[in-house]
């Protein structure tokens, strides 16, 4: 005898909707603290041996975000990812085939306040990437310091999450079978200051680790656009210059991330809050540019791939930009 479910109904649909965009926001913004804090308190209650016997394991397990992570596929492709790719909604869009005999090098663009589109993307199955891409491994890069929390650290690496250091991306690049993405939001927490809707500026100018990554590892790049990804939140104007930028500038240096002072709506109104706006996301991938192997290139062949980037993303944009309402006149900036 067959089953049938009723469908969902609109208003309960955008509840779970905004519900699983509560929970990643809250995830990014709370959780850590969260585990943190649990993490110290079971010590004092009955319950020690559960953070002793943790303790013991994250130590033994200390290198596993530098090695390719530990990814848990039911959690990748959980359907809350589907109800938060529905939010805004969020797709991606592949504009050539990938060989996956073969390890990429995915640089992602622009990073907005909290880079949902390379999280959704990427560290989810909601949008299809295994479909759209098959055989390829997708991982993205995250600021080592996540890792250093309890808890919080498997969650990251249950989607795909991997450590942003050199080591991290030579383990995922060099693996000899193919078949691996390796994925760097280029501009980091500092292009983050600088997301606001309508914003087409990217911190790239200088920005050429990863070319020469690439280089190191003769993995092809592949440049990636995210068209609206700076359109989830306004940010609290902090023009370069001003206190408030060498203030977060200054944290950014201590701390290692960035705090844009961000907001949007709320959950239950939609005038204040920091549940980002129901605005669609397009995540568009680029064609692979050849890179020849070099295992010490020099700063002319560094430049002169980093030029031959930043023209192919130039590219990519203008192909598509009318398809996403951005105004012929308007251009990318690299800073």
């Amino acid at each position: 005898m067959k089953v049938e479910f009723a469908p969902l109904s609109l208003p309960l649909q955008r509840r779970l909707q905004t519900a699983s965009v509560v929970q990643w926001v809250f995830s990014f913004l709370c959780l850590a603290q969260c585990c943190t804090a649990a993490f110290i308190a079971l010590f004092f209650t009955r319950f020690w041996l559960v953070s002793a016997l943790y303790a013991t394991w994250w130590f033994i397990d200390r290198e596993k975000p530098s090695k390719g992570g530990r990814r848990i596929h039911t959690i990748r492709n959980s359907v809350i990812w589907r109800y938060m790719r529905d939010y805004f909604p969020i797709t991606l869009v592949k504009t050539a085939e990938l060989d996956p005999r073969q390890n990429y090098l995915m640089a992602f663009h622009p990073h907005g306040v909290l880079a949902a589109g390379a999280f959704l993307n990427f560290c989810t199955e909601a949008s299809g990437f295994s479909t759209l891409f098959p055989g390829i491994t997708p991982h993205l890069m995250m600021l080592s310091l996540w890792f250093r929390i309890p808890f919080f650290r498997d969650y990251l690496m249950s989607g795909g999450l991997v450590s942003s250091d050199k080591q991290s991306a030579s383990y995922v690049l060099q693996k000899p079978e193919g078949g691996n993405m390796l994925a760097i939001i280029v501009g980091g927490a500092q292009e983050a200051l600088d997301a606001r809707p309508g914003s087409c500026t990217l911190l790239l100018k200088n920005r050429k680790g990863f070319v020469r990554l690439a280089i190191q590892h003769g993995t092809p790049l592949v440049p990636i656009f995210s068209f609206g990804e700076n359109d989830l939140f306004e940010q609290v104007r902090n023009p370069k210059g001003s206190w408030l930028r060498q203030l977060q500038h200054r944290l950014q240096q201590i701390m290692g991330i960035s705090l844009p002072l961000f907001h949007a709506r709320g959950i239950f109104q939609y005038s204040f809050g920091l549940i980002p706006y129901r605005r669609p996301i397009c995540t568009v991938v680029g064609k692979p540019i050849p890179v020849q192997r070099k295992h010490r290139p020099s700063e002319e062949e560094v430049d002169q791939v980093h030029q031959k980037y930043l023209n192919e993303l130039s590219k990519l944009f203008e192909e598509h930009k009318a398809k996403y309402n951005i105004p012929e006149d308007r251009h990318l900036e690299f800073i």
